[in-house]
């Protein structure tokens, strides 16, 4: 399976396989060998997990994204990879094609997840979320802000903000950028997860 989504990268124009590896040992050697821009990371890895590994690249290495991809649905390996710095969240089932725009999502600044995965992640950040709204004048946030804000936490990716919104991408990342800077955030799942909790949207 690694052999071929190392395939699907190197094939595809515009991505580039810098390194594979069938474990997280001697991850900062293999981070400096390699220098990637986007890790497709595995959680069931033998030795240290890949929750533990994106914890790690996260601390270490922050401007590395990592777009988590695994055979498990389970809530609390959602929760706990996007705690530890996950920025995006896929199954083993999702297609090449897909696979590939996700990791082009990660890469431009977005949260890919699969329809299943953003409704899980939205029910357990209720769930957390404190039973009284909170004021939202203290992130000034502007109306076209509060929009975009709230089309994340439906799980869209840039582009489909864009054309909801008959945007440019480029706009919607400056749009997101402010975002982010509002709310003393650095991805789009802290975004999501702070909107949430905060009652934002």
């Amino acid at each position: 399976m690694r052999n071929g989504f190392e395939a699907i990268c190197n094939g595809t124009e515009g991505l580039m396989c810098c390194g594979a590896f069938a474990d997280a040992a001697d991850l900062d050697f293999k981070l400096r060998q390699s220098t990637p821009d986007v890790v497709l990371m595995d959680i069931e890895l033998p030795g240290l997990d890949g929750i533990s590994a994106t914890r790690d690249i996260t601390n270490k290495w922050p401007d590395v994204k990592i777009l988590i991809q695994t055979v498990f649905e389970d809530d609390d390996k959602i929760f706990d990879a996007i705690c530890a710095g996950a920025s995006g969240y896929i199954l083993k089932s999702t297609s090449p094609a897909r696979l590939v725009e996700a990791i082009q999502e990660v890469n431009s600044g977005g949260s890919p997840m699969t329809p299943y995965i953003a409704n899980r992640v939205l029910k357990l950040f209720q769930q957390m979320a404190p039973s009284a709204p909170q004021p939202d004048g203290k992130f000034e946030l502007s109306p076209r802000e509060k929009e975009i804000l709230s089309a994340m936490t439906q799980g869209k990716n840039l582009h489909l903000i864009a054309q909801s919104f008959f945007l440019s991408y480029e706009t919607v990342r400056t749009h997101v950028k402010r975002i982010y800077k509002k709310l003393h955030v650095a991805s789009a799942s802290e975004a999501v997860a702070k909107a949430i909790r905060e009652r934002l949207v």
